[in-house]
């Protein structure tokens, strides 16, 4: 008996702590939930239909900004236009904001995702991603942002066909530009910010061991001057974009770090483009065009030896477009011009250049490069210039304070701890070069915004 007693109280001292190791929101005291430690057990095993992946950083940014860029400050805007001391009125690049400046926090940057590897279709591999940040309402209180989707895709992936469905980066020009201000200079020649929902196609074609075409081609959401908005009703709103792209890509000139130093790319050169065409209601229903195109390359100057390894490599990054009624994504500075205002006199400077108040596309060029090196494998240097044109400023007769030029030069430094922290450091001068200021026609001005910016990354 006396065996068997002691039998019975070691099952019963140990059946609690099968229990925490394999159960929660149970009533044991102390809850395997919460304790030991800072909330106690934090990591468990995730499930899903399917195998489960999860990822993405808290980043902590401070930016002081010459002069004020609103409730959104801790990144630049995407319109491009920095306040102007000569610039009349109250609005956002008035010299109302030109006259003060701002010092912000930010932890809105920070993202999370969750990734699903699934069945296979037809011999394709198939996944899914989810992810998304923390900017979904920018004028709440620092402490109560709420979540925005970012991407949101399906893949079905064959040997070297992608099938992509979701929502996704734009197609048009695809350079990200390096900044820690995540605008990533947008309106200054690398407008690849926006997610937009889509379909794409991507295919390559292997020449050799070494040398690859890829070709690229996407139907994607037509997110020009919102005529696709619920308020509009007719048969009015823009067309779905078509977009393309080709590449020419060679791997034995090694790899180099890029967008963010997260992955290694190998030489790149090729032309992308978009078209589309929209009816405007506002334009007495004729038809606008919708259409960009454009260069771009990458080239590891001095490349990985082993294709991880980021110490000494030196890569260049660039690109250069012309484009038409793409303001959504900042690659113009405005949709559409020649527009007559309610209660507007058509013909008239304060107004518009067309006496029959019809509006036509607003057409920009630009041009951006950027140089990143790494000393050692964990500090990485990056510094950059892009800017923005108008394509002819005639477009622009009789629109008060339109952008002539958005230009931007930058340089960053990070440092990488360990695989989770990360530190940087960036110096951002930013200018905006109006026309017409003040609806005085030939009347020029520029607002200028220099941003020290410091940022605080954890990977996981």
């Amino acid at each position: 008996m006396k065996n068997h007693h002691w039998a019975l109280t070691a099952l019963l001292w140990a059946v609690p702590t099968l229990g925490a190791a394999a159960e929660y929101n149970t009533d044991l005291n102390p809850s395997p939930e919460v304790a030991p430690g800072f909330y106690g057990k934090m990591s468990s095993p995730v499930t899903s239909k399917f195998k489960l992946s999860i990822g993405g950083y808290v980043k902590l940014d401070y930016a002081y900004n010459s002069v004020n860029l609103g409730p959104n400050g801790v990144i630049t805007p995407i319109s491009g236009a920095i306040p102007s001391r000569a610039i009349s009125g109250t609005g956002p690049n008035s010299a109302t904001f030109a006259g003060q400046n701002q010092s912000v926090f930010s932890l809105k940057q920070s993202r999370i995702w969750f990734k699903a590897d699934g069945p296979t279709l037809a011999g394709a591999k198939t996944g899914a991603l989810i992810e998304v940040d923390f900017y979904g309402d920018n004028s709440a209180a620092a402490e109560s942002p709420m979540p925005r989707l970012r991407h949101a895709y399906g893949t079905v992936d064959w040997p070297n066909t992608q099938v992509l469905f979701g929502q996704y980066w734009d197609m048009f020009a695809p350079m990200i530009a390096s900044t820690e201000d995540f605008r990533t200079a947008a309106p200054q020649g690398a407008p690849y910010g926006p997610r937009v929902p889509q379909i794409r196609v991507t295919r390559t074609v292997n020449l050799d061991a070494n040398n690859l075409l890829k070709f690229v081609v996407a139907l994607q959401d037509p997110a020009q001057t919102g005529d696709n908005s619920p308020a509009v009703t007719g048969e009015y709103g823009p067309n779905v974009n078509y977009a393309g792209q080709i590449f020419y890509i060679n791997k034995s000139l090694g790899t180099a770090p890029g967008y963010m130093s997260l992955s290694m790319n190998p030489f790149s050169v090729g032309l992308f483009g978009l078209v589309s065409k929209e009816k405007a209601p506002s334009n007495n229903n004729h038809t606008l065009d919708t259409w960009g195109y454009g260069l771009y390359t990458f080239i590891p100057i001095h490349g990985s030896h082993n294709g991880v390894d980021r110490t000494g490599t030196i890569a260049f990054e660039g690109q250069s477009y012309a484009a038409a009624n793409l303001a959504y994504s900042g690659a113009t500075s405005l949709s559409v011009v020649g527009t007559t205002p309610p209660g507007g006199t058509p013909g008239t400077v304060s107004n518009t250049y067309d006496p029959a108040g019809h509006q036509s596309a607003a057409r920009n060029w630009a041009f951006i490069a950027q140089l990143k090196y790494f000393p050692t494998q964990d500090l990485g240097i990056t510094g950059g210039y892009g800017t923005r044109y108008t394509f002819d400023n005639k477009d622009f007769v009789g629109i008060p304070n339109f952008q002539r030029q958005s230009q931007q030069a930058w340089g960053n430094v990070t440092y990488d701890f360990n695989a989770a922290i990360r530190l940087a450091t960036e110096y951002q001068n930013i200018q905006t070069k109006y026309g017409n200021v003040n609806g005085v026609a030939g009347r020029n001005a520029t607002g200028v915004d220099n941003t020290i910016r410091l940022c605080a990354y954890y990977f996981f």
